[in-house]
């Protein structure tokens, strides 16, 4: 497996794909996403460990959805089972999947814990405990500041894991191992990544502004909110629909294929 440096329009193309993607299987790839989603809420409702454990399940749900993308690539209808693909493929790479799950918990908690030092634990409290979001705290400077640091930590974070549960899962990668190639994979595609960014920011913005427009021109401006949440639902879905392309063309490889000893989906 060798690393492919793409062009920065290859960020575009990716969109593009997601999107297509999407409308070949819209009910599955959409029905996927909101069963992630549903079932992420439910298990961080779990007491005490319920919100470490839905961290600890993203790298492998995540591979599951990009498995839907790949099964839909393929003419397919993908069934709720493939999300399960991370864990249905024997025992040495579930475990990996597990480590893999464990270090993702690690780094968050890390990320969180650092921006004590910024607000004096207000916002690690919040994540790590729990309790009510108040407007008087997320006015406090100190607090918007955590928040900051917080999310320019997790960039690096994120592109550490972004191609690491599919170089574990198809690939037979260690989990650190595969933790260092996606890492230089993100830096090395860094403006393809760039521009795939900025291209879906755009593309949520004009959701937003299409969807206040149609409200406000049929009358019932006061519904947006409730037109808008499922409609950035659906664009969520072909958000994560085209994650599978980012990581199909950073890496000169033949098409994945289900790992020995898994079961099929």
């Amino acid at each position: 497996m060798k690393l492919h440096i793409v062009p920065a329009l290859a960020g575009l193309t990716w969109v593009k794909l997601g999107m297509r993607t999407f409308f070949k299987q819209p009910l599955a790839m959409s029905g996927l996403f909101f069963t992630f989603i549903i079932f992420m809420s439910v298990t961080s409702l779990l007491p005490v460990v319920g919100g470490l454990l839905a961290l600890a399940l993203v790298p492998g749900i995540t591979l599951g959805l990009m498995a839907a993308t790949l099964e839909a690539t393929r003419g397919k209808f993908p069934l709720p089972t493939v999300l399960l693909s991370a864990f249905r493929a024997g025992r040495q790479r579930l475990n990996a999947m597990l480590v893999l799950g464990a270090l993702y918990v690690l780094g968050f908690v890390l990320i969180v814990a650092l921006t004590a030092v910024v607000d004096g634990g207000e916002f690690a409290k919040l994540y790590l405990v729990g309790g009510k979001l108040s407007d008087e705290v997320v006015q406090q400077p100190q607090f918007q500041l955590a928040m900051w640091v917080a999310l320019g930590l997790y960039a690096p974070l994120s592109m550490l894991f972004w191609h690491a549960p599919a170089l574990v899962h198809w690939h037979g990668i260690p989990p650190v191992q595969s933790l260092f190639y996606s890492g230089v994979a993100c830096v090395k595609n860094f403006w393809a990544l760039t521009v795939y960014g900025v291209v879906w920011l755009l593309v949520f913005m004009a959701m937003g502004v299409a969807v206040s427009l149609l409200m406000v021109l049929i009358g019932q401006p006061e519904t947006a909110p409730a037109v808008m949440l499922p409609a950035a639902l659906t664009m969520a879905s072909m958000f994560f629909t085209s994650l599978y392309f980012t990581f199909r063309d950073s890496f000169e490889t033949d098409e994945p294929a289900e790992p020995a000893g898994s079961e099929p989906v």
